[in-house]
């Protein structure tokens, strides 16, 4: 990835493009008012805008000294300074307050489609999938190399970690779980230190560094592919640096507002910014955003992956931090990204229940003349249609709908009774796979016969 092109500060270009032009200082003025902070709907960058074709008859310095100049007025600071002492600031141009706006009414709010998730008898199934999913794909933005199947089995099963790859999923499985139940309470540093020693048991060089600060032997510089691209603050900094964070993620000042959405968003970046742990900063930065934004109330969240979106583009993820930076910590760069990020995630996840209701519906169609299924055991026979041949146990059933182990035992139990589940053993534990014809017996009048 290329580092980005500096751009010129407000100061210089005032010095350059208008203190020395005197005579055209009005004229100049009235073509700059008329730029806006954005440029084709998006907070551009002087190093995308360098690019672009002239604006109004203006040269680029020129045309950036207009944006500079409307992004000025529109700046807001939060608590968060860089190693200098200047503060991170925002902006929320128009079309950032329409994503926050849409966000506010579906991960907040109340949506039909959403009704189908947060039905009882499904709501614990989604919530796991998704956990399984962040776990996975947040492990693997940081190098976990496991494929999915294989990790999404050893989830499942739970069957013990067999190497650092697979214990870095495990660790932030048990994560995701725990900002959850974190999400009740307020952040404080002792949390944050948990939060880290159990994203990073068992997978550092060094044990005893889970949960505690860097320290001045750690030389941490922020590498992407081998190129320096942050050299986070100092050891010294770090406690008080952590604890004006938590106090940022808890307090709302009287006559101070920052979006909620907004505030999960400086946190993610705050983290990853400082850089506090030796290892586990990204995996922590973004377990925080999932703690404020579930804290603020936005319940959404739990269903959501942010990443399996920021896997797949690795690269724009790490560039908004460098934009952030190299612009006078303006953290609108790192905000119109992440808002896009979750963006995206509420569109998968709303196509994704858009056809798992559909499949529901099918299942349910196949499912109408056996009697007395549950919805738990309505889910693992309409899997087995798509997926033959897979096998089940009672451990992976009862993780699959969080209920106790003999809830799960009971449940395929009984479909072995119906004849819609055929028992076997993989070592000690019994194991069951859809017979071959399940959907003859399923589709045969009467339903299918009992045992």
């Amino acid at each position: 990835m290329r580092l980005p092109e500096p751009p010129p500060t407000l100061d210089e270009l005032l010095k350059t493009n208008l203190l020395n032009q005197p005579q055209r200082l009005e004229e100049k003025l009235a073509l700059l008012a008329r730029t806006g902070s954005v440029v084709r709907g998006r907070y551009l960058h002087w190093d995308s805008l360098r690019h672009l074709e002239k604006h109004l008859g203006l040269t680029t310095r020129d045309w950036w000294l207009g944006i500079k100049m409307a992004r000025a007025q529109l700046l807001r600071p939060i608590p968060l300074r860089d190693k200098k002492g200047a503060p991170f600031r925002f902006a929320t141009p128009d079309h950032i307050l329409e994503t926050l706006h849409r966000m506010d009414q579906i991960a907040g709010g109340r949506i039909e489609i959403a009704e189908e998730v947060t039905n009882a008898a499904t709501r614990d199934r989604y919530i796991i999938n998704s956990l399984v999913e962040e776990a996975i794909t947040s492990s693997q933005l940081e190098g976990a190399s496991t494929t999915v199947e294989v990790a999404k089995k050893m989830l499942r099963e739970g069957r013990a970690p067999s190497d650092k790859s697979e214990r870095m999923i495990y660790n932030n499985y048990q994560a995701m779980q725990h900002v959850r139940e974190m999400s009740r309470g307020t952040l404080t540093p002792a949390l944050v230190f948990e939060l880290h020693r159990m994203l990073t048991d068992g997978t550092l060089d060094d044990p005893g560094k889970a949960g505690t600060f860097r320290t001045e032997v750690d030389e941490i510089i922020v590498e992407w592919r081998g190129v320096e691209v942050h050299v986070p603050p100092p050891v010294a900094q770090l406690e008080e640096r952590l604890a004006l964070m938590c106090r940022f993620a808890n307090e709302r000042p009287p006559g101070v507002f920052i979006h909620p959405v907004i505030r999960a968003v400086s946190l993610h970046f705050w983290l990853a910014y400082d850089h506090p742990f030796v290892d586990g900063n990204g995996r922590a930065a973004r377990a925080l955003f999932y703690w404020s934004m579930l804290s603020q109330g936005y319940w959404l969240t739990e269903y959501l992956s942010i990443s399996n979106i920021l896997k797949k583009a690795p690269a724009p993820y790490a560039r908004s931090f460098l934009l952030t930076e190299s612009d006078e910590n303006d953290l609108t760069y790192f905000l119109e990204y992440q808002l896009g990020v979750v963006h995206r995630s509420i569109d998968h996840l709303m196509a994704y229940l858009k056809n798992k209701i559909e499949e529901v519906r099918q299942v349910e169609a196949e499912l109408r003349l056996v009697d007395d299924l549950n919805h738990r055991q309505m889910a693992l026979v309409g899997h087995a249609l798509r997926h033959p041949g897979h096998r089940y146990s009672f451990a992976g059933h009862r993780r699959s709908h969080n209920v106790v182990y003999q809830t799960a035992r009971a449940d395929l139990l009984d479909l072995e009774k119906r004849g819609l589940l055929e028992r076997g053993r993989r070592g000690k534990a019994y194991s069951f796979s859809a017979p071959a014809d399940i959907a003859r017996r399923l589709k045969g009048a009467g339903g299918p016969a009992r045992r």
